[in-house]
């Protein structure tokens, strides 16, 4: 069972503007969710939403297989959360900004060092949090939403505003918080590569409506299914004849052959066909949609949408 879903959510705002779509989301036990969308398409609202911050207008909630309205003061138990920005006492150190959460959330003393250790603070524990660099106030917010040994952690944006070393640093942070403690991360981000990088499973989400789910391996998967291997030789209709045997060829209006690319391995096998079979290989190259290219196709209708 899914340790969060959502069922047809929505939210509708001024006149019935919606900001969130019948929203579908399943997000496995265990892994790193990336929910990526361009600025503005509705993750922060959808976290809200997911978090109780907002009502709904429609839908609902599901997490650990539980109704989210029925059984707020329960799950939220097991939940932490980090939205925007921490708030934190810039005035206090990172130890009595804990302690100050230790306190409402009830958990025993012996958690602050724990937590810290976990988010490679212990060395800065006595510092003003206001002298933390923007990566490590970062931290001490997810250290926050870390002391009540949640399951789940739901995190809006967690890298924006790092510099690169800082986006790296927190990349490797939450895997192997989720390696070693088993904490199923709900992450956000606009960051396409980021979240090919870190996360397990995708959600792609623009203008509120969800357009892609699945696991990383199946947007690569889809990615893979579009490329396709250009080639141009010193003789195009001899060659076409001979690859013609084991794949589907196409001869495109430049007088290259277009084959759909399945592999690397696949790339040089071809090369060395040719070569053995006495061709010339002028030129031989991949083409077709990297990530990038595949989230403004996917996100390509909505856009030209909302220009309508």
């Amino acid at each position: 069972m899914p340790i969060l879903q959502t069922h047809q959510l929505e939210f509708y705002f001024r006149k019935g503007q919606p900001i969130v779509r019948q929203v579908d989301l399943s997000v496995p036990k265990g892994s790193i969710f990336g929910f990526l969308g361009p600025n503005g398409a509705g993750k922060t609202t959808t976290i809200r939403l997911i978090l109780g911050l907002l009502r709904a207008s429609g839908g609902r909630v599901e997490i650990f297989g539980q109704e989210l309205e029925s059984n707020r003061s329960e799950l939220f138990q097991k939940i932490g959360s980090l939205i925007e920005q921490p708030s934190l006492y810039l005035h206090l150190t990172g130890e009595q900004n804990l302690e100050i959460a230790r306190r409402y959330t009830q958990v025993p003393p012996s958690r602050i060092p724990e937590v810290l250790a976990m988010v490679g603070l212990q060395a800065a524990a006595r510092k003003r949090a206001g002298a933390y660099s923007l990566g490590m106030k970062q931290r001490l917010g997810l250290a926050i939403a870390l002391l009540h040994q949640p399951e789940l952690v739901i995190l809006d944006e967690p890298t924006n505003g790092l510099d690169p070393a800082g986006i790296i640093e927190m990349r490797e942070l939450l895997k192997t918080l989720n390696r070693d403690h088993g904490i199923t991360f709900f992450v956000s981000s606009h960051l396409l590569a980021e979240v090919e990088r870190m996360c397990t499973h995708v959600g792609i989400i623009h203008q509120g409506k969800l357009l892609f789910q699945g696991s990383i391996e199946e947007l690569q998967s889809a990615q893979v299914q579009k490329r396709s291997v250009q080639l141009e030789t010193n003789n195009v209709d001899q060659a076409e004849a001979l690859l013609r045997q084991q794949y589907p060829v196409q001869r495109l209006a430049n007088g290259k052959l277009s084959i759909p690319f399945e592999s690397k391995s696949q790339v040089a096998a071809l090369n060395q066909s040719l070569v053995l079979a006495g061709f010339e290989v002028y030129e031989l190259n991949l083409q077709g949609a990297d990530l990038e290219e595949m989230f403004l196709e996917i996100t390509g209708p909505l856009r030209m949408e909302s220009l309508v």
